[in-house]
């Protein structure tokens, strides 16, 4: 009844789209230009993706921190480290520079050499005032001289804000509009105001300008992402268009396939624009990959076209039986590969989600535009020519397809040895695999922007923030000796440790201010004792800009503060260290009986979201087998043959893994992917060898051996040209300057490869191994859906067409 239904339903399905060619090349176009008026929805990412629910504890204490002190990452640093600075035309040259940078509406605030301030004490009445550090207009080289040793001797205060403690480079600080920056105009002004000027200035004076901050890589860094989609897919198209064209020898065929795929791109980015998603690292990679995933769809409805016609030469028989033949095969193939993407949305993590939803949805919308589009091209065409047959004969075909069987007959024991040898190297390799939370460890790292990174991680001991956020649970608690001295404790805890900077907090203005007090002596940069500070309070009082001063370390209540540190570019096991370190010493300082204190910042924020990441890496990996497993149980109803067919697709994912590990490449949010994708991909060339196999099963009375080689030669050539498709589409990934994709496509091509091996080897020959537990009738029984005909089936289509003619 099954059978009756589904090739009933199929040719059915044949019959509507050959009878309604017009009218659904019309739907396509009309669905097409629909889409394409969502592509102006299309945002791209202008911050790091947040890993974890907005409900997660780190999330919510990071939103507190926010709505108390703002936006933590809008500082983009500008430095110059040569001597020649301090000479009267270069000095006056970089002064005129970060005075024009002010004028920008973008930017709120520059600190540089030339508006830098210094606290001051008066008398009558006592107080303290800012004053200019350079009083003159055009200070000569003597003057400079003086300047730049006051500087770095008797200046303190600005230690890792305008000068570096460990060289003579210097820096200044644009403080960006928080409103702008993690908008489009903060895209703006990086790439078409600021770098512009800095180039130009740097070509004028010969100045090794360096550049850096979190919203300055944060631009280049989504520009850089901008840049390789186009990259991306033209790589995809023409890689797989010229394998193709080398498989089929036929430019119609190329072409019909391009078309189709380029559709299915168009139809990707106008459901990104329809759901309004933003275009991240991972979202970035989907319509490449539905070029890489829509081609083996292309190659089995065209290859099964081109079998037809060589077969009786009737263009309408063959196009109806394109469709009713391979309808069922590149439904199942489709269906289990957007089940491995769609594992995803039943993840917590928003980026994991909306890249399954986009990939799983218009992976089925792919499948669709296959079948509507190829038949419905090729029905206005000639019929192919001889020379575009010639390739369903090739030798080299025939000799590999003999290797497999000389192998599965001949060698099945070296088979299990490779086997075995893989599955306990790869679990040595599994144990090395490391988690990596770096936000930088992804970026391309021959980019200047990537090596201006490395160089303030040198000059200022870090470029990313790192918030700790004190709650002293009363009004004006931060201002209280004994709290300021509890900060201090800490803060030079923080400079102990190599991967993190000076911090800076309200505690280096209250040193400053008895520096001040005791006439700018040097010596005297530290806290006051509780009688000092009775003296120095009055002078603090009259002071007009306190509040702004005060305002970005201490929030207006006085209750809340922050000590900013700055990361260097460590991974996720180096910062649990540091944090293990740490916590004890925190805790001892600020007891938590008196003190709330936390951690927090975007780049601790996106090192625990790859933790978190990885828990849900291994909830969808475990669903996308579960869910396959059903499948398999609906289509086979046999539970040994489930267990037979997850052994080639799991032993794939741990060669994988294992090779993660020897490589040196870890988990990460990029990489994280790798094995829900391979997966879901690999499991379609299980599902043609077992349904062809239990198919020969039958028309051989349940003879093991003669249908296991019969499915081989009949499988062995589709499962060859769709896996060196994928494998070199996937390979494109490799040319990204992001080391996190390059990883990506490496690792998918890779994976897809042994798949292709497991399952052409390890599968066959695990059948003829069990042959006497699973040569029965019971075991395999007749399956839910029909995969590939039979002639029985054969039969059935060659009286529903002559009952139907279309």
């Amino acid at each position: 009844m099954s059978k009756l239904f589904s090739f009933g339903f199929w040719n059915s399905v044949a019959r509507l789209i050959l009878r309604n060619r017009l009218i659904i090349i019309f739907i396509i176009l009309g669905i097409t230009v629909a889409l394409a008026t969502q592509w102006k929805n299309m945002r791209f990412s202008y911050t790091e993706a947040n890993l974890l629910p907005d409900d997660h504890p780190i999330n919510q204490v990071y939103y507190d921190f926010l709505d108390k002190f703002g936006e933590e990452g809008n500082l983009i640093v500008i430095a110059v480290k040569d001597s020649s600075l301090f000479t009267p035309k270069k000095f006056e040259a970089w002064t005129n520079l970060n005075d024009s940078l002010e004028t920008f509406p973008e930017v709120d605030y520059v600190l540089s050499l030339g508006n830098l301030q210094t606290l001051e004490k008066f008398n009558d009445p006592n107080r303290f005032e800012m004053v200019p550090f350079i009083e003159e207009e055009n200070p000569g080289e003597e003057q400079l001289q003086d300047y730049e040793d006051e500087l770095f001797n008797r200046l303190p205060f600005y230690e890792n804000l305008v000068y570096s403690a460990n060289s003579n480079t210097v820096q200044s600080a644009l403080y960006i509009n928080k409103d702008i920056v993690n908008s489009e105009d903060r895209k703006t002004f990086v790439l078409e105001e600021l770098t512009p000027l800095l180039e130009k200035f740097d070509e004028e004076y010969d100045l090794d300008i360096r550049v850096s901050g979190m919203p300055y890589i944060r631009t280049l860094n989504s520009q850089n992402i901008i840049d390789e989609i186009s990259m991306f897919l033209l790589a995809a198209l023409l890689v797989t268009s010229l394998i193709f064209f080398f498989f089929f020898r036929s430019i119609r065929a190329t072409v019909i396939s391009m078309i189709t795929v380029c559709i299915g791109v168009m139809w990707a980015f106008g459901v990104i624009g329809l759901l309004h998603y933003e275009i991240t690292i991972l979202t970035a990679i989907i319509p490449p990959l539905i070029i890489v995933i829509g081609i083996p769809n292309c190659i089995f409805l065209i290859n099964k076209y081109q079998q037809e016609i060589k077969k009786h030469g009737n263009q309408a028989k063959s196009l109806q039986r394109v469709i009713t033949k391979v309808g069922n095969a590149t439904l199942m193939t489709n269906v289990t590969t957007a089940s491995g993407f769609a594992t995803f949305i039943l993840t917590d993590s928003t980026l994991l989600k909306e890249f399954g939803v986009v990939a799983s949805i218009n992976i089925l919308a792919l499948f669709l535009l296959c079948l509507l589009v190829i038949p419905i091209i090729y029905s206005y065409m000639s019929l192919p020519k001889d020379k575009h047959l010639k390739h369903l004969n090739k030798r080299w075909i025939g000799g590999f397809v003999g290797w497999m069987e000389n192998m599965v007959r001949h060698r099945r024991i070296t088979i299990y040895i490779v086997s075995v040898g893989l599955l306990a190297a790869s679990i040595i390799g599994i144990y090395n695999i490391k988690v990596s939370g770096s936000l930088l460890e992804d970026m391309p790292q021959e980019a200047e922007f990537f090596q201006d990174i490395k160089f303030f991680e040198e000059e200022f001991d870090g470029i990313m923030p790192l918030e700790i956020y004190i709650d002293t649970q009363r009004k004006q608690g931060v201002m209280k000796l004994s709290t300021l001295k509890r900060m201090e404790k800490l803060e030079n805890l923080i400079a102990e440790v190599p991967e993190l900077s000076q911090p800076l907090s309200v505690v280096r203005l209250v040193k400053y201010s008895k520096q001040a007090y005791y006439n700018g002596n040097p010596k005297y940069y530290q806290l006051p004792s509780s009688q000092e500070q009775n003296f120095i309070m009055p002078y603090i009082q009259g002071m007009p800009s306190t509040e702004n001063l005060l305002g970005t370390y201490v929030d207006s209540t006085g209750q809340y503060a922050r000590i900013t540190t700055f990361m260097k570019d460590i991974g996720t096991e180096e910062m649990e260290g540091i944090e293990e370190d740490l916590w004890p010493q925190i805790n001892k300082i600020f007891p938590e009986e008196r003190y709330n204190v936390s951690l927090t910042g975007k780049a601790l924020i996106f090192q625990k979201g790859t933790n978190y990441l990885v828990k849900n890496l291994v909830l969808s990996l475990s669903l996308a087998i579960f869910l396959i497993a059903i499948l398999m149980a609906w289509m086979f109803r046999s539970f040994r043959m489930i267990l037979i067919s997850l052994v080639p697709n799991l032993l794939p994912l741990l060669v994988t893994a294992g090779m993660m590990g020897f490589l040196g490449v870890p988990i990460k949010p990029s990489t994280i992917l790798v094995f829900s994708i391979a997966f879901g991909i690999s499991v379609d060339d299980t599902i043609h060898f077992l349904a062809k196999y239990r198919q020969e099963l039958k028309a051989n009375n349940w003879k093991i051996k003669r249908s296991v080689y019969a499915a081989l030669k009949e499988t062995g050539v589709s499962m060859f040209y769709t896996s060196i498709v994928l494998f070199f589409g996937f390979s494109v990934f490799m040319i990204s300057s992001f080391g996190g994709t390059v990883a990506l496509g490496g690792l998918v091509s890779a994976t897809l490869l042994f798949a292709m091996l497991a399952n052409l080897l390890l599968l066959p020959s695990l059948l003829l191994s069990l042959e006497k537990s699973i040569a029965n009738k019971e075991i395999m029984k007749e399956p839910a859906i029909n995969i590939v005909e039979s002639s029985e089936d054969d039969d059935e289509i060659t009286r529903e067409e002559n009952n139907n003619k279309y």
